[in-house]
């Protein structure tokens, strides 16, 4: 399987609308990827290793795809309305990894 992570840089700029981000933004991605995701999940930072220190990444989020096959297919097809809409709403410049997973 191949997991999609795409990490949102925590800093004092930073500007996010979870709602948006989670309501419009999730819908968008579940409509043009549809049954290529196998999993995915959302984590909202709130403290980095030491509960007295913020979060790194204000935003991480994980979306599994069967194989590098099915991510190009889906992902790669729609990369840019995907990417077309993160001002709507981040400033940030989010950070992305694609990973084996085992």
């Amino acid at each position: 399987m191949i997991k999609l992570t795409v990490m949102y840089p925590n800093n004092v700029d930073l500007t996010f609308d979870k709602d948006y981000y989670l309501s419009k933004h999730g819908n968008l991605i579940a409509e043009l990827l549809g049954e290529a995701i196998i999993d995915s999940d959302v984590n909202f930072g709130i403290a980095s290793a030491s509960p007295t220190e913020p979060a790194p990444y204000a935003v991480i989020a994980n979306i599994t795809f069967k194989s590098m096959e099915s991510f190009e297919k889906s992902f790669g097809a729609n990369a840019e309305t995907i990417l077309k809409d993160l001002p709507n709403f981040t400033n940030a410049e989010p950070v992305v990894q694609l990973s084996e997973v085992v």
